[in-house]
């Protein structure tokens, strides 16, 4: 059979969800998939990102790992997606990377297996809402949602979010990698199942 191949696509302005993108990527890797790790790009306008040194510093450490492409979105089979809230919402570099995709929906090469995960400063900053807005959009893409849901006890462990792994901000723990790692395996399950 042939791996999967999964798109691991994540933004993140202070860490969190890089680190948590990382494990996703691994975790998918050890599953046997053939794994892509991007970032969105940063869109935030370069004096705004300097003047909070936490912000640059993030942007310098993640400055090898490839921009996601148009390129990537066709490659894959799957994909894990992990973003930060923003006051309830998706980030707005991940939706202005969306906004570029209409002609990938319009040949169909959006409607794929697809999962995400977020992170929020506080227990309830937003991260189911964050979430419902990304498996949103991931419907009009024609994807099939691959949600957690209370299907290990992993789950219940890092917080009982069926929708999709949720951190604290700066605050991702063993238990957090070990509900990404069942959500990443998970995804690359249910992909292999729909590969020719």
């Amino acid at each position: 059979m042939t791996p999967p191949k999964i798109l691991v696509a994540f933004y993140s302005t202070y860490g969190t969800n890089h680190a948590m993108a990382e494990a996703a990527a691994e975790a998918a890797r050890e599953a046997g998939a053939d794994v892509r790790l991007r970032r969105f790009a940063e869109t935030a306008p370069k004096e705004v990102v300097e003047s909070q040194e936490a912000w640059a510093a993030q942007l310098e450490k993640m400055k090898d790992i490839p921009e996601v492409s148009h390129d990537d979105i066709s490659w894959a089979d799957g994909f894990f997606w992990s973003v930060p809230t923003r006051f309830g919402a998706v980030p707005s570099q991940v939706r202005a990377f969306v906004d570029t995709l209409g002609g990938l929906w319009q040949s169909g090469e959006l409607a794929k297996p697809f999962t995400a995960t977020t992170s929020a400063g506080n227990p309830h900053g937003g991260q189911e809402t964050t979430l419902l807005q990304l498996y949103g959009t991931a419907i009009h893409f024609g994807a099939i949602i691959v949600t957690p849901g209370y299907t290990d006890e992993s789950i219940a462990a890092a917080g009982g979010n069926p929708y999709g792994y949720s951190a604290l901000a700066g605050k991702f723990d063993e238990a957090g990698r070990n509900t990404i790692s069942y959500q990443a395996r998970r995804l690359v399950e249910v992909t292999g199942k729909l590969l020719p």
